[in-house]
């Protein structure tokens, strides 16, 4: 057996099962889980159309690089969304089965195991594909964290030299899983001079960024930044992006990486071997999705609504902010988070997931204790039930 697979850690909905066993629910109150962010919002109708009319193409084997049109879809998409000459469609996009298996494939590609001291840096709280990526790929993980005494900044400057020597890779979230910040363009200047100056490889999950509450004002994405920075070339740079939270089709397992297109062609051929193309019946739905915006804003409006009204609800109770963007709350609770949770589902029968679970202690300090995460992603009739719950919740707690 491959001896890295120790070396995981529980998944945080594991940590969950562990913490619910044995709890209470009471009588009489419907279960609402706002612990997982998975969109429930309905599928557009011409996405369902053109995956079934794609159907045929089940007949034969895809290629990994995807089709012609699905690689053009997705480059006038990333040329209109971020303002952007519109990227090769031939070298420097690459359709994936979702952005998770490609966040976790592309360490397995960039990690250079022959190093040793290999080091793959994240931020803390963070997506945990991002650690088994790079324990799998015989990486360390480094936890910059992420601080409400900073903003939720990235904490580059906490690293020290010797540690940005070893680092061959980092992930940044932008928008942030779960803080909801964006990375700002100071912060973009700021990791592509240290890449340069240490030569790592910059992995940029982009998964949130449709999901924002200004119409006029969408998150910068990385590619726009290195635009912006005059690095028209995305050296050392790939952006990973999703139809699963856009378009409402996380059973889809569509999305794309973009940038750099030494890297694409390196990852590209470890895709090859490793038997991940798209199914051309999905990659026809893709295409027709990342085509259509109309969706998209409607698909916003919803989110901003429920966001507004539980916002609304909370705020005179306990000090929750807004995100920049995405679709959850980072609420600050104070104290044992996961007491928090289990108290929450013991008396009002509402799933949360504590904020510890998705964080390490690094630094002497685990930035997600005292905190937990809540997605927005039921009905809006139930985003606003639990609003109640919680607030009746909060109110014995004071």
């Amino acid at each position: 057996m491959n001896p890295d697979l120790s070396r995981l850690q529980p998944y945080p909905f594991q940590k969950l099962a562990t913490l619910f066993a044995g709890a209470t629910k009471p009588d009489g109150l419907a279960p609402v889980n706002l612990s997982i962010g998975e969109p429930k919002h309905p599928t557009p109708p011409l996405i369902k159309e053109a995956l079934v009319a794609g159907l045929g193409g089940l007949a034969g084997y895809p290629a990994t690089l995807g089709s012609a049109g699905l690689r053009e879809a997705i480059a006038g998409w990333l040329g209109r969304r971020y303002g952007i000459p519109q990227p090769d469609p031939a070298t420097e996009v690459l359709p994936v089965n979702g952005s998770r298996e490609a966040l976790f494939a592309f360490a397995q590609t960039v990690v250079d195991r022959t190093r040793s001291g290999a080091r793959v840096l994240m931020p803390n709280p963070f997506y945990q594909i991002y650690e088994g990526a790079a324990l799998l790929a015989g990486a360390t993980p480094g936890f910059l964290n992420q601080l409400p005494e900073t903003g939720f900044g990235c904490g580059f400057e906490t690293v020290t030299d010797r540690e940005w020597r070893d680092t061959q890779l980092i992930y940044v979230c932008s928008p942030g899983n779960p803080t909801g910040r964006i990375m700002t363009l100071a912060e973009w200047r700021t990791l592509f001079e240290l890449a340069d100056r240490h030569g790592f490889v910059i992995a940029s999950d982009e998964c949130y960024s449709e999901i924002h509450f200004d119409e006029a004002n969408p998150p910068m994405g990385a590619l726009q930044a290195a635009r912006a920075l005059g690095r028209d070339d995305y050296r050392g740079l790939v952006v990973f992006g999703s139809l699963s939270k856009r378009s409402n089709v996380p059973g889809m397992r569509s999305g794309y990486v973009a940038g750099d297109a030494a890297l694409l062609e390196a990852f590209l051929l470890y895709r090859t071997y490793h038997g991940s193309a798209m199914s051309p019946a999905v990659q026809a739905a893709s295409e027709a999705a990342w085509r259509d915006e109309a969706h998209v804003v409607e698909n916003r409006r919803l989110y901003r609504e429920k966001f507004d009204a539980f916002h609304a609800r909370l705020a005179p109770l306990i000090d929750i902010a807004m995100p920049d963007a995405g679709f959850y709350f980072w609420l600050r609770v104070g104290g044992d988070d996961g007491a928090f949770a289990r108290d929450l589902l013991e008396q009002y029968n509402v799933t949360v997931l504590p904020g510890s679970f998705l964080a390490r202690e690094a630094r002497g300090v685990n930035p997600g204790a005292g905190f937990v995460r809540i997605a927005l992603v039921a009905p809006a009739a139930e985003c606003n039930e639990a609003a109640g719950r919680l607030a009746a919740f909060l109110s014995n707690r004071r």
